[in-house]
């Protein structure tokens, strides 16, 4: 119930049904119109807009009434009534009354806004963050936080009756290595000691298994990272933590299978009924050339090295011997020069030295590369590629650079063939990842996902003879190709642990120093095995709105430098704060 002792009503609340009723209204002046002597004014809340209207009878009420400006906020008493029939508004919920008014009360006056506070008029990103509290009075943010508010509500309702129970852990946490840079806190007490901000809550839910909370969540569960930003990446950003004991991989996703098909149902009125998609890590690669494939269509890629050591292109050959791949995409559709000039730029942009292709034509192979293929080749292509009529593209590179071109020219050519089905919501899981991957750069091998997933027990044999073999019980959940979260079976083995961490290179005595109070707990027992996921909230959220931008979803997000242009932070600290911190600041200022 909204009715307070200064309104009666919402503005966007008021009916056919209440006309003839004395209400009283709160809400910002969203526009002034002066027709035919009346002045109406559209008074703007978060539940709507009812139109309000100022007779130049009551003179001094009018003259008051001349004086409003947009976004001034004001008090008003009048009577509701029925526009005039050409005067109606199907548009709003208020549209066929209006209100005439009796008293005003100015709440607060209002300079005129730097930006519209209007859904049609959409200003820069960077205006937008520095007036936030004006971009947030636009209705369709108002909407979005609402939304969030709804899937957060859900969700709950969801976990609490699946017997989860909602714990919150520490924001000041020890600094320990998890995939990205730390935000560090100094302690005054403690001089020369930090503390780290969470990127997640990991080691807290473990220990909440070793303390019998079989079935842990928490939402939100804010987690800082200082890593470069994107659009749908934040420095701090909420996600759905959970946590469950005695449990396989399957127990985990089937658990959250549910949750997501709760939350569409509510939110969006459709049922999914099939089951989600599963890929492994190895076939995600294959098929869709990245572990977070679009499945909304079906474009695929495929290997043809075999069949290109018997072509006689040379630059195949090169490839093929320096042990790169030749991947293909196959796509049925006629293309112009142009889109084959830019499709070329495209690759090439994203790291391929280059992108071949060949035309279709019934049984016929056409293009310059084509007189390279021998009959055997002619032929083995068009059997692999399934088509009559269209393209096959080819990049040649290592591993890596032929998935991500490929990748990247496959989202590319679906949105311009109007392949994506925008209101279909596609979810996967991809599911053996490998544990470890290699860090060229450094020349050692790093945690795939994070350092507490456990190897399937199959592989835990080449953990020291051969880490690239190790597979994880690991899976990320995908959604119309935006990874939504990531989840393992986490290790609670104390010697298992150390092994895994010793092919990363973190010796006993550092791992005793940076985890040694998660080993020690482990030795006393606990929900095992046991495992869980982070969901990225935020990234679900957005993308239930249809966009991939998290800003939009965000009440105060930070923009690409990872700054907030509404409050200046980060900002300077006074010299009386680093003294009582016991730091001393030794700055090289850009210029």
């Amino acid at each position: 119930m909204l009715s307070t002792s200064m309104r009666t009503h919402c503005c966007g609340e008021l009916t056919e049904k209440d006309i003839g009723k004395k209400v009283k209204l709160c809400g910002f002046c969203q526009s002034q119109r002066d027709h035919g002597g009346l002045i109406f004014i559209d008074l703007r809340d978060r539940y709507g807009i009812t139109q309000i209207v100022f007779d130049p009878k009551k003179k001094d009420l009018f003259k008051e009434a001349e004086l409003l400006k947009r976004e001034y906020v004001i008090q008003i008493e009048g009577k509701v009534s029925a526009r005039p029939k050409n005067m109606e508004n199907p548009d709003l919920k208020t549209g066929k009354i209006e209100v005439f008014i009796d008293k005003l009360n100015i709440l607060s006056k209002s300079k005129t806004p730097p930006i519209e506070i209007d859904d049609r008029i959409v200003a820069n990103e960077d205006l937008r963050l520095k007036y936030r509290y004006l971009d947030l009075r636009r209705p369709i943010m108002q909407h979005n936080l609402e939304f969030r508010q709804k899937i957060m509500q859900l969700t709950r309702e969801y976990m609490e009756k699946n017997h989860f129970l909602e714990v919150q852990t520490p924001m000041f946490v020890k600094p320990t290595p998890e995939g990205a840079r730390d935000y560090v806190v100094p302690s005054r007490v403690n001089p020369g000691k930090f503390y780290a901000l969470p990127q997640s809550p990991q080691l807290y839910k473990q220990i909440l298994m070793i303390a019998g909370i079989d079935r842990y969540f928490q939402l939100p569960a804010i987690c800082m990272r200082d890593e470069d930003l994107r659009t749908d990446r934040q420095p701090e950003h909420t996600q759905l933590d959970f946590e469950m004991g005695f449990v396989n991989e399957q127990d985990i996703m089937d658990m959250i299978e549910g949750l997501m098909k709760h939350i569409v149902k509510k939110i969006t009125k459709k049922e999914i009924k099939e089951k989600f998609q599963k890929l492994t890590y190895e076939e995600a690669l294959s098929k869709y050339g990245t572990d977070k494939p679009d499945l909304r269509y079906s474009l695929e890629l495929q290997e043809v090295t075999p069949i290109m050591k018997d072509s006689e292109f040379k630059v195949f050959h090169n490839v093929i011997e320096n042990k790169g791949i030749i991947k293909m995409l196959p796509i049925e559709a006629d293309f112009t020069r142009k889109d084959l000039e830019e499709f070329t730029d495209i690759s090439t942009r994203e790291g391929a030295k280059g992108l071949a292709y060949v035309k279709v034509t019934g049984n016929k192979l056409e293009g310059n590369i084509a007189k390279f293929f021998p009959g055997k080749v002619h032929k083995e292509l068009l059997e692999k590629s399934k088509i009559k009529k269209g393209y096959l593209f080819f990049v040649a590179d290592n591993f890596n650079i032929c998935n991500h071109v490929l990748d990247i020219l496959r989202q590319e050519i679906a949105k311009r063939l109007k392949l994506v089905k925008e209101n279909e919501l596609k979810f996967a899981w991809i599911t053996d990842f490998p544990l470890f991957e290699w860090n060229e750069d450094e020349q050692k091998w790093d945690a795939m996902h994070h350092i507490f997933s456990s190897p399937k027990p199959e592989c835990t044999q080449y953990l020291e003879k051969d880490p690239s073999k190790v597979l994880g019980n690991l899976f990320d959940l995908v959604l119309n190709g935006t990874e939504l979260g990531s989840g393992s079976i986490r290790i609670s083995n104390p010697e298992l642990q150390e092994r895994v961490m010793k092919v990363i290179n973190l010796e006993k005595e550092e791992v005793m120093k940076k985890f040694g109070f998660l080993l020690k707990a482990y030795e006393y027992g606990s929900n095992g095995p046991h495992g869980g996921m982070g969901i990225g909230f935020d990234r679900l959220v957005a993308m239930l709105l249809g966009t991939t931008d998290i800003r939009e979803v965000i009440a105060f997000p930070k923009n690409k430098a990872a700054q907030n242009p509404m409050d200046d932070s980060p900002t300077e600290i006074e010299p009386n704060q680093l003294s009582d911190l016991h730091i001393k600041l030794d700055i090289v200022k850009k210029k």
